[in-house]
């Protein structure tokens, strides 16, 4: 872990030389951050980034995303700041996930905390219930539903939306981005619970999740979660009050000294 951890600080600086950006926050999203990942996963790290003002003050903006390809198993990019505050005033479900991640690898600007505080203030319910059903949904009939033979790490995937949504109906609250905290937390048959924890212990001890007969108690789970979620009425958030919220937090950015 040393070895990754200090060749991910490395990238990180190398891409602030290379496209002479300051990298305020870098964190691991997928299955390691979610906890459920074998010895083999790669390493998914995602950044926000700023440049300096006088980068923005142009007709040709540069891209607002930074991409490298995979290489040894470090999968980065990144998002430009402004990019990322506009999808946080959209309650985007990765970028929150990103926020919450319990691996973090920089946190070089105090605004990162203001931002966590302002999207578990700010979230929208509707904007999470869209993502995570769509993804539970598209997951369980693309690759589970009425199948003879199934991957089996595809439940998984498909279940980690659901107990997100599970989380945020019961807790009223943005769910955690480690699917094993989140799953601690909310209720469940006990028979469904231990399905899925069986299948996170065979991958967590690096067993390959290949082929297999579908899970009929996940399955059953699945489907009665879906027909479950109907038609749901939420509360929409100040969009005037996070938009002030978060041109102060930008505003600060730009006179802030880094820290590390």
């Amino acid at each position: 872990m040393d070895d990754i951890a200090a060749a991910i600080k490395q990238a990180l600086s190398a891409i602030e030389t290379q496209e002479q950006v300051r990298i305020l926050y870098a964190c691991e999203s997928g299955s390691r951050a979610w906890g459920f990942a074998s010895h083999d996963s790669d390493y998914d790290v995602r950044f926000l980034y700023v440049r300096s003002q006088d980068a923005y003050l142009r007709v040709d903006v540069p891209r607002d995303v930074i991409e490298r390809p995979i290489v040894d198993d470090l999968d980065i990019n990144g998002w430009d700041i402004f990019k990322a505050l506009r999808l946080l005033r959209k309650s985007n479900p990765p970028l929150l996930e990103w926020l919450l991640s319990p691996i973090i690898y920089r946190e070089g600007s105090a605004s990162i905390a203001e931002l966590r505080t302002l999207a578990r203030h700010f979230y929208s319910p509707a904007a999470l219930y869209y993502h995570y059903s769509r993804m539970t949904e598209g997951n369980y009939r693309q690759y589970l539903q009425e199948k003879t033979e199934v991957i089996l790490k595809k439940y998984l995937y498909t279940i980690r939306p659901l107990i997100a949504l599970l989380f945020l109906e019961q807790q009223g609250q943005l769910p955690p981005t480690n699917f094993l905290e989140t799953l601690l937390q909310v209720q469940l048959p006990e028979e469904v619970r231990a399905h899925i924890h069986a299948l996170i212990a065979r991958k967590q001890s690096g067993a390959e999740l290949g082929l297999g007969a579908p899970d009929t108690v996940l399955n059953a789970f699945i489907e009665e979660r879906l027909n479950a979620w109907g038609k749901h009425t939420f509360s929409v958030p100040e969009q005037a009050k996070i938009t002030q919220e978060l041109d102060n937090v930008l505003q600060r950015i730009f006179t802030e000294k880094e820290t590390r």
